[in-house]
């Protein structure tokens, strides 16, 4: 076999010397077009996963690179004056120079043929040429480009911008620091490579940056000014550059990561943000994967296609954790008035990857502080710390989210909500609520929704209440108001999701004539003053009806392109009266419908409001409107806002992920300091617990769990071994709060090992 490698960085070389170690009379030629001792930045880190990956394949190179490492485990973070240090995350660098030395030699001595100072030959040329042609070329890579209309690259550029530099001396500590200059937020990233030295990445948004006077400044000039404003973390000494200048972060997505005999690795097939230390990792990652494919598989395209099966869904989930970092260095500026302890925590598990759970086995004391700090009573997780929303007081952050259930009778809830809803309180969330309740029968999305417009419903919703309240004292009952607008009159889920009922349609109505899905569902009719009036009136009989029915807290439901969130989005109200327009004028009627549904509601008891707070499409709500929308709504009284996302329109295109709408919620209650509910993808108490003690939403509610485990709340408190008043179990379950054992399991073989 004949391989051609263009591109001499970590991932290239590494490459090139498995392959050649593995059968040594295979042909491997490396072009790399600067020289041996060119190299940008100067550190990097490896986790102790990548080492052992590294340590079963090539003895030799992990022999070389143990003798190399600065070890370290602590983490500082320096805001306003505080320094604070957690320890026990355990990270190895070296200096990215050093690293490549080892992999020349290493190439070397297998007889792999290095060629540097030259070009290589275009991906045609060495596609015919080559039996393999492994594109290790980088961000900006050509043979990526030559093949753009099959790898279709995706490259997104980010709104900071950084420079890479280094200082000589080493820090005792992964450094964070947070500079408020007059021009606004910097932050420094510094680590040791080496006994007497540091990388120091200084970051700041674009606009700081030019604000700065920095994107007048050349090399010598940006390096000088930096060491002056972080002057105290580099104890007065000067920083140093290497072709440093100031770039912005760009993140790179293909489709695809081979063709014919092509393939990505490393940052020509994806990269992840700096601040996870992931680039070199995954560079060298995907050559221990591509090479171990290669072995195995019985040709050269089983071979590409397993490699990639195996490392896209690697690549995504560190692709996601990446994003969340960086989105928090982007927003910073929002967390600054956090206690010291809380914004350091939150600094630490912004990516996801660090939690809770994991941060008190690195560092229990520093973790301690933290829940202190927060409120937490002694031995109580955050998750069962109390909370209080004007007279109700919930006794943990856990709400089981609304979740329609389609199985009413003439909008009447029946015993299957009784047993649906009464499980979960049972089972221990602070705060249960019921799916959206319709304020009308045209309102209702199916035929088998829930309503609050008749006696008889309101009679059986209160024998729900009831219940919760008389078998589980301490759980609050919420009732979540909506009419379904333009999504109305379609059949159950299960029949067929937002698909029109076969007969029996009744007339829809919307804030514009524009249906969900053009020719599948009605064109309903635009609203006009007697509309408007008459759905007024229906909330505020709905809302008369729940506050006899025993509900301690309503919700107004603004989001999911329901009527109300209809109105909200700029892409279903294209009216052109006094409630069309503007994002105030949009705004009118949901804030009429909450002021005569305030009117009604009980002083003392909570209103909530759930908002898309983006509808994961082009030209509709977005991040800012709704930090807007959400201060619109607390200056006429929600207590809190609900956070979701989309379902707006059909053509949305969801960002997917762990906790994936948090960051709404989390910029929505640091940016104007109102507390809210966060919902989506939250699976495990580690990540309740991780979400509340950073800052990120005051309460979490949780949908699919629950449906999964009606009695999630207490088995998380058996997990924790809690036993405190945040969760206690009913008597009659009380011998069965004990957590059961579980066996044993192996952890995974080496993915490649040589001997």
């Amino acid at each position: 076999m004949r391989i051609a490698v263009v591109g001499g960085g970590p991932g290239g070389l590494y490459a090139a010397a498995l392959l050649k170690r593995l059968d040594p009379a295979r042909s491997v030629t490396v072009w790399e077009r600067g020289g041996p001792d060119d190299t940008f930045g100067f550190g990097v880190v490896l986790s102790d996963e990548t080492l052992g990956g590294i340590q079963h394949a090539d003895p030799v190179v992990y022999r070389a690179l143990q003798a190399e490492f600065v070890r370290w485990d602590d983490i500082d973070v320096v805001h306003r004056g505080h320094r604070l240090t957690s320890g026990g995350h355990g990270f190895a660098a070296l200096g990215r120079r050093r690293l490549l030395e080892i992999l020349y030699e290493r190439c070397r001595s297998l007889g792999v043929d290095l060629r540097f100072r030259e070009e290589a030959p275009p991906a045609a040329e060495l596609s015919t040429a080559y039996d393999l042609v492994i594109a290790a070329d980088g961000v900006h890579s050509l043979t990526r480009a030559a093949h753009a209309d099959v790898f279709a690259p995706r490259i997104t550029t980010h709104r900071c911008r950084y420079i890479w530099l280094a200082a000589d001396f080493a820090f005792d500590a992964f450094r964070f620091e947070i500079a408020e200059t007059e021009h606004g937020v910097m932050q420094l990233h510094g680590y040791p490579y080496a006994k007497d030295a540091s990388t120091v990445i200084v970051e700041m948004r674009e606009e700081v940056w030019r604000a700065a006077g920095l994107d007048r400044c050349d090399e010598a000039e940006s390096t000088e000014r930096c060491a002056k404003i972080f002057t105290d973390a580099l104890g007065g000494r000067p920083l140093r550059g290497n072709k440093s200048a100031w770039i912005p972060f760009r993140t790179v997505v293909n489709d695809r990561w081979s063709h014919g005999n092509t393939v990505l690795i490393g940052d020509a097939a994806h990269t992840a943000h700096f601040s996870i230390g992931s680039g070199t990792k995954l560079a060298v990652e995907d050559a221990l994967a591509l090479a171990a494919c290669i072995e195995e598989q019985p040709d050269r395209a089983a071979a590409l296609a397993a490699y990639e099966t195996e490392r896209r869904p690697v690549v995504e989930s560190t692709q996601r954790a990446a994003a969340a970092s960086l989105r928090w260095f982007e927003e910073v500026g929002t967390y600054l008035d956090q206690p010291p302890r809380q914004f350091a925590f939150n600094l630490l598990t912004r990516s996801r990857r660090v939690t809770h759970d994991n941060l008190r086995l690195r560092d229990a004391g520093f973790t301690r502080d933290v829940e202190a700090g927060f409120g937490c009573p002694p031995d109580t997780p955050p998750m069962f710390t109390p909370f209080r929303l004007r007279g109700l007081t919930l006794r943990n952050r856990v709400v089981v989210s609304p979740m329609d259930m389609y199985k009413a009778v003439d909008g009447v809830p029946g015993d299957f909500h009784l047993v649906h809803l009464g499980s979960r309180a049972l089972g221990g969330a602070g705060l249960v609520m019921t799916e959206m309740v319709c304020v009308s029968p045209e309102g209702r999305i199916t035929p088998g929704c829930t309503g609050l417009y008749t006696p008889e419903q309101a009679a059986s919703w209160r024998r729900i209440t009831d219940f919760v309240h008389q078998q589980s004292p301490g759980t609050a009952i919420g009732v979540q108001l909506g009419h379904a607008g333009r999504k109305g009159s379609t059949r159950l889920m299960w029949d067929g999701i937002d698909q029109p009922l076969p007969e029996g349609n009744w007339p829809l109505s919307a804030a514009s004539p524009l249906p969900y899905r053009a020719g599948v569902n009605q064109v309903p009719h635009e609203l006009d003053r007697a509309g408007l009036t008459d759905i007024r009136e229906q909330f505020a009989s709905a809302a008369w009806r729940a506050a006899r029915c025993g509900f301690d807290l309503l919700e107004l439901h603004c989001a999911h392109g329901y009527l109300l969130s209809g109105f909200l989005s700029p892409l279903t109200n294209q009216r052109t009266d006094a409630y069309g327009g503007s994002l105030d004028r949009r705004l009118r009627f949901p804030l009429e419908i909450f002021d005569v549904v305030r009117g009604i509601w009980p002083d003392d008891q909570p209103m909530t409001v759930r908002i898309s707070a983006t509808d994961w499409a082009r030209g509709g709500t977005t991040a800012e409107d709704a930090v807007e929308i959400a201060r619109a709504f607390t200056a006429h009284g929600a207590d809190a806002i609900d956070v979701s996302t989309g379902q707006v329109v059909s053509d949305e295109a969801p960002e997917y992920g762990r906790s994936y709408q948090t960051p709404f919620a989390d910029r929505i209650r640091n940016e104007l300091g109102v507390p809210v509910l966060t919902v989506g993808a939250i699976s495990s108490w580690d990540d309740v617990n991780s979400l509340l003690l950073a800052g990120r939403a005051d309460l979490c509610a949780l949908a699919r769990p629950h449906l999964y485990d009606p009695h999630w709340t207490l088995h998380a408190a058996a997990e924790q071994d809690y036993t405190g008043p945040g969760a206690p179990w009913p008597l009659p379950y009380r011998a069965g709060s004990r957590k059961p054992p579980t066996g044993r399991t192996d952890g995974p073989k080496p993915r490649l090992s040589l001997t």
